[in-house]
């Protein structure tokens, strides 16, 4: 063995085998996944735990489903007359959503606090961002609330237009969205970037290169927003009730690993539309950080 080590032949070999061993990689591996499925069923996918669960749940509206929108209408007119879809609800499973269950999931899924502390805030607990209905935030409260979200903060978008249609010209209309912000005890993770953000917000619309999926799509713009305020590059983000896809794209494109559960085929289906020619756009910095499980994704460095 002692001259087989000091053999020249085999000390080339052996630097050479060993400048290619590769050193433990740290990075962490960004991903994105939907199943066509229950969130109810989680279990079997063996998903990680978020930083931040976001979504936009049913809002239950019934038979005025499309009051909100200008397809209740033929041709978007009002003078045309109503269209097949006046009077008809937008899915056929709202009815079946079960709020308790919903909060089943975030509790389990959520990653619990944490006394470690990171960046200039020092905060890292997870939080969850619900999309309701007006009506609806006090039950989400409440029903959170019972699931260990003792803390909330409540959100409103402001549009620049209503797409309340139904009678629009005999009362006022509503032009905003709401969401809740609920967290356990801590404050969760917070990047202000040294800035002061309010509880109302824009609501910033996609670009027609977009594609709509989904009757109640959320933008991608917004989303981000809060995607960002919420997580660092490398976290992960979680919608159970992903429908179009948005959450997913948003989370992907800023760095974030995202999985989603859509119950709706033809909706699950569609997403890869959305999907389609998704560029993650991170710093110099925090690129560092990640790499892209799909390796046809284009990495934008700003």
């Amino acid at each position: 063995a002692k001259e087989l080590n000091n053999n020249p032949l085999f000390k080339k070999y052996q630097m050479r085998v060993e400048s290619v061993v590769p050193v433990g990689d740290r990075r962490k591996r960004i991903k994105y996944e939907t199943y066509n499925d229950h969130f109810e069923n989680a279990k079997r996918y063996n998903i990680p735990k978020a930083q931040l669960i976001i979504s936009d749940i049913p809002y239950n509206l019934g038979k005025n489903a499309y009051a909100s929108s200008n397809e209740w209408y033929i041709d978007g007119d009002n003078k045309n007359g109503e269209s097949d879809k006046a009077n008809k609800e937008f899915f056929d499973t709202d009815k079946d959503f079960k709020i308790g269950n919903f909060f089943d999931f975030a509790a389990r899924l959520l990653k619990p606090e944490s006394k470690e502390k990171t960046g200039k805030t020092g905060q890292t607990a997870p939080c969850m961002v619900v999309f309701c209905a007006f009506n609806q935030q006090a039950m989400v409260i409440k029903e959170g609330h019972k699931h260990g979200f003792n803390n909330y903060i409540n959100l409103v978008f402001r549009k620049k237009s209503s797409p309340q249609v139904l009678k629009a010209n005999m009362k006022i209309v509503g032009n905003c969205e709401y969401a809740i912000v609920l967290y356990r005890n801590r404050l969760p993770k917070f990047n202000n970037h040294g800035k002061m953000v309010m509880n109302c917000m824009d609501w910033v619309k996609d670009g027609k290169d977009v594609p709509r999926i989904h009757p109640t799509q959320k933008p991608i713009a917004t989303l981000k927003t809060l995607i960002e305020l919420f997580t660092d590059v490398g976290d992960i983000v979680i919608d159970p009730c992903c429908g179009s896809g948005s959450t997913i794209r948003a989370a992907y494109e800023l760095g974030r690993s995202a999985y989603g559960f859509e119950i709706k085929k033809d909706f699950y289906a569609k997403q890869a539309q959305l999907f389609e020619d998704m560029k993650m756009q991170v710093s110099i910095e925090d690129s560092d950080k990640i790499k892209a499980d799909d390796t046809k994704m284009q990495l934008e460095l700003f």
